[in-house]
């Protein structure tokens, strides 16, 4: 059946069954482009995997585009909802960051390269097969990020003098670089061990220019306490 005749069809899920249809089709969707990416999935393979027709796909679904925009979606609202749930907010800037790059890895590798290579390449070339929508979800994603970072401004734990969309790629480029060579390898990598050497290599240029020095007083008021009372 022809994609614009289906599409005219397609309706939301009705009741327990239809709802366990559109779940069978977005699982069976995730292993179908994470195993072959965006250009080789197709709906038929999807269909066939689950042992339905590829029109009752497109009951629920206009086509590849809409299909995968859901599968994406809902894998960024699983990490979205783990970074925002278990991220420690009382911890200092520094060790959430440490916190949000590990988040991130593990995130992006936890189920395999497939996904994490689907979004990358995606990425790299704005969206354009899935649409706007794409874009907002990156920017959905990326959003405790840029609080963490304006709050860093805030309290003048991170630098003011550069934009905060340059700082964000700052963090954001070097981790795109660690995934798309675990992709391209195959070699696994320490993820906790990385994302500490990371931010032990980016903090650096991320935080205020006086802040060691604020460090480094506040360190000497502790000891002179500390000598006072012994």
């Amino acid at each position: 059946m022809p994609a614009a005749t289906a599409a005219s069809r397609r309706r939301s899920p009705a009741g327990p069954k239809a709802e366990q249809r559109v779940r069978d089709i977005l699982r069976v969707g995730r292993e179908v482009f994470a195993e072959r990416g965006y250009e080789r999935a197709t709906t038929t393979e999807i269909a066939q995997r689950l042992g339905i027709s590829e029109a009752t796909v497109f009951t629920y679904f206009r086509g590849k585009r809409e299909l995968c925009m859901r599968v994406i979606q809902d894998w960024y609202d699983e990490i979205i909802a783990a970074i925002e749930t278990e991220l420690p907010r009382d911890l200092s800037v520094r060790e959430q960051l440490e916190f949000l790059v590990l988040m991130h890895l593990r995130l992006f590798l936890i189920q395999g390269t497939g996904l994490c290579a689907l979004v990358l390449s995606e990425g790299r070339t704005k969206g354009q097969d899935l649409g706007e929508g794409f874009v907002e979800l990156q920017r959905r994603y990326t959003a405790p990020l840029m609080e963490l970072l304006a709050r860093g401004q805030e309290i003048e734990e991170i630098r003011r003098d550069i934009p905060l969309r340059l700082l964000r790629s700052l963090v954001f480029g070097p981790m795109e670089h660690m995934l798309w060579e675990v992709v391209m390898t195959g070699r696994q990598i320490d993820v906790e061990a990385s994302a500490r050497d990371l931010v032990e290599l980016l903090w650096p240029a991320l935080q205020a220019p006086d802040e060691e020095l604020k460090q480094l007083r506040q360190l000497r008021g502790r000891l002179e306490k500390a000598l006072a009372g012994a």
